[in-house]
């Protein structure tokens, strides 16, 4: 098939290197400014956990291709930071850049914003499970074996099973929640309380030992998982109903002590989750996250005392 990504992101990128690795065509699209200095390829370190639990570390090379205006693709896949989603879209569209849209990335926005912003496109809605941090051309990153994908019924494209048969190519599996536009906000939720404690200390300097000393405290997890529920009940103050994501939302459900405890294990043991906390060091991304989950529970009343005591001690 022949993929286009918006950017050359780590998102992106770690995805366009699987469907690169599988056979496919995949062309970066990028802005005049950016398509001059693009490297001709990428030094790859990645994580690679599609084959086992513990994940293989893979010493590799991407080779970087740069989309042309005028271009007619399968898919296109879109993971942009908030506020600039709109704006991508626009950058397709004055390329006249033909081709089905994955939004992949995280929004507080509504599902007819969404729509406003896909105009006159097909569009699908997904969310990876991958991360990492780019430096120059060197791509460091971590990939899961699955990722969350709007159910077919949903989604309305057409070319819904050549989605699926472009996953499975590349050896990825999908989860399909019972609405994803509800599943991104419950995500954005669970991120602001885990991001927002760990921040509590201190400044978003130094993402990655905020992560450190966050997975290795069970305590601190405790308090995280404390500040999560508060973090849902804003979602829930939206309209969702929790119900309907039971199984993503049970850790969350138990004692706070007990899951604090658990966690600390898991990050202890699981490599995949571990690097992926490390890696995500986008602080624009971590802020926007938290101060939309919170602006949004002091306008509905919400009371969110341990996410306030966090909020105040985050700034950029």
């Amino acid at each position: 098939m022949k993929i286009a990504i918006l950017g050359l992101g780590v998102i992106g990128t770690t995805y366009a290197y699987a469907f690169q690795k599988a056979g496919h065509q995949v062309e970066h699209v990028l802005r005049d400014s950016k398509r001059n200095n693009a490297p001709k390829s990428l030094s790859v370190d990645l994580l690679d956990g599609r084959y086992h639990s513990k994940g293989e570390n893979k010493h590799d090379t991407y080779e970087v291709h740069v989309a042309e205006a005028d271009s007619e693709y399968d898919f296109i896949f879109l993971s942009v930071r908030h506020g600039f989603v709109k704006e991508a879209v626009e950058t397709l569209r004055k390329n006249n850049i033909k081709g089905t849209l994955v939004f992949f990335c995280n929004f507080w926005n509504t599902r007819k914003e969404v729509e406003e912003w896909a105009g006159d496109y097909d569009y699908i809605l997904a969310f990876p499970t991958a991360g990492g941090h780019m430096q120059e051309d060197h791509l460091d990153g971590v990939l899961f074996d699955h990722l969350m994908l709007e159910g077919e019924q949903k989604a309305r494209i057409p070319n819904y099973a050549d989605l699926t048969d472009l996953l499975t190519s590349a050896d990825l599996k999908w989860e399909v929640p019972h609405d994803m536009v509800e599943w991104i906000w419950i995500h954005m939720a669970i991120n602001a309380g885990v991001t927002s404690t760990a921040a509590r200390s201190g400044k978003l300097e130094n993402p990655e030992e905020l992560a450190l000393n966050l997975m290795n405290s069970s305590s601190e997890l405790s308090l995280a998982i404390k500040a999560i529920r508060e973090a849902l009940k804003v979602v829930e103050a939206r309209g969702v109903n929790l119900k309907l994501y039971k199984a993503e939302l049970l850790p969350y459900k138990i004692p706070a002590w007990i899951a604090g405890k658990a966690m600390k294990i898991m990050f202890a043991k699981n490599e995949l989750t571990r690097k992926i906390m490390t890696l995500h060091n986008d602080k624009q991304d971590i802020f926007y996250c938290c101060q939309s989950v919170y602006q949004t529970g002091q306008e509905l009343g919400v009371k969110m005392p341990i996410l306030e005591v966090n909020m105040k001690g985050i700034s950029i």
